[in-house]
């Protein structure tokens, strides 16, 4: 999209990317370093989370040179270079991303491994439904193409919710009382974070036009990942290392030292 935009916006962008790089960076280092300090079962879970913030850490990169190429800095405005911004690494990286997420969720909980494949199989092909419905919105310039896709992307969206705050409920319900509620928490904090991305897809739709639109949408996206995937997995190794402390007392092994 060949749009002029003011240096601001041009800036705000730019240095949401180069944010996000970082946080993705730093938590993906953290989550590998600390998998040797949590019971094996978890590890995965972990190893999965870490998976998550490299594959965005990789795809914010190319993101991040991709709208360097595409404008130049001239007498205070951010001017289209041709070389195209190319925004479809974001929706690569959440076709790989996003169903991961809710893998790494299940995985937390310790269910059972027919369980663990039947719901991270299901839950994972809605996602990877739901992102793929949501591109030929996002490509799009007409409102009522992108209103079309929105609600078709929406359908698996919403089915992913009731599959968390009921299809999970029993498995909510048998987590140790010393956790449950930060496995309960996660779900909210998936729920509430992927809900930033269908509200910054509107915002073409609800009167935000041009550069304005084009940079909030950027930065939008940007804050909504760090929360889904950074902020997330550094809560997925609390849960871990909360429910490895209690499996290790109870159990009398030696926990890993730090």
């Amino acid at each position: 999209m060949d749009l002029e935009l003011t240096f601001t916006q041009y800036n705000i962008v730019y240095n949401a990317f180069s944010f996000t790089i970082a946080a993705m960076g730093a938590t993906t280092i953290f989550l590998f370093l600390q998998r040797g300090q949590v019971a094996q079962k978890y590890k995965g879970a972990l190893a999965i989370s870490g998976l998550v913030t490299l594959i965005a850490l990789y795809h914010y990169w190319r993101i991040f040179e991709s709208w360097g190429a595409a404008y130049t800095i001239e007498g205070g405005m951010a001017l289209p270079t041709g070389e195209p911004f190319n925004d479809a690494y974001r929706y690569v990286d959440w076709l790989l991303t996003v169903p991961l997420l809710l893998i790494e969720l299940i995985l937390v909980m310790g269910l059972s491994s027919a369980e663990t494949r039947a719901k991270a199989t299901r839950l994972g092909l809605l996602a990877a439904i739901m992102v793929i419905l949501g591109y030929p919105g996002e490509i799009s310039q007409d409102a009522g193409t992108r209103w079309l896709w929105w609600f078709l992307a929406m359908i698996p969206f919403v089915w992913i919710v009731y599959e968390l705050f009921v299809g999970l409920r029993q498995a909510i319900d048998n987590q140790p009382a010393e956790v449950r509620g930060l496995v309960s928490a996660a779900r909210w904090i998936t729920v509430v974070s992927w809900s930033f991305y269908p509200i910054v897809f509107i915002f073409p739709m609800i009167g935000l036009t041009g550069g304005t639109a084009y940079s909030a949408i950027q930065v939008g996206y940007s804050v909504a990942d760090v929360v889904a995937k950074a902020f997330f997995g550094l809560f997925i190794y609390v849960i871990c290392a909360r429910k490895s402390e209690l499996e290790f007392a109870r159990s009398g092994a030696q926990q890993p030292a730090s």
